[in-house]
């Protein structure tokens, strides 16, 4: 299996267990959904910057953070910085939606790491973020 897959399949393992326990919580999310709300910024963020982030259509990006907002995860308020412009941020709700998520995400890197063992763990860390320095223009 060639690595990209290999990077593919280890996130994905990650992704559903992230949903399964968000939607086990209550909240009405799907995974992509969930991939938009994990990149909203503390303070709030444009779509167009959510949509870049994202690697999907203006358009995507919107429909998704409809189907949030209407499950009381986002919330559209104005850009102080900008009169014209909305921000999406998280609700109360998303935040301890996003507790909840990253709760799973460290368990299941605990889990990886005792797997893996220190030494491991540590170079695949740093072997993923000098990859990105290459891959993702967003970094």
């Amino acid at each position: 299996m060639d690595l990209a897959t290999l990077m593919f399949v280890s996130y994905r393992a990650m992704d559903e267990r992230v949903v399964r326990v968000i939607r086990d919580a209550g909240y009405d999310v799907t995974p992509a959904q969930a991939r938009i709300a994990q990149r909203i910024a503390d303070d709030g963020s444009r779509l167009t910057d959510l949509a870049q982030s994202a690697q999907v259509t203006k358009q995507t990006a919107s429909l998704l953070v409809a189907a949030l907002e209407r499950e009381g995860i986002v919330e559209r308020v104005p850009d102080p910085e900008d009169g014209r412009a909305r921000l999406i941020r998280l609700t109360e709700r998303g935040r301890a939606a996003s507790v909840a998520a990253m709760e799973v995400v460290m368990g299941v890197e605990k889990e990886w790491a005792e797997h893996l063992g220190p030494e491991l763990t540590r170079d695949l860390r740093e072997a993923l973020v000098r990859l990105r320095e290459v891959t993702d223009p967003y970094a």
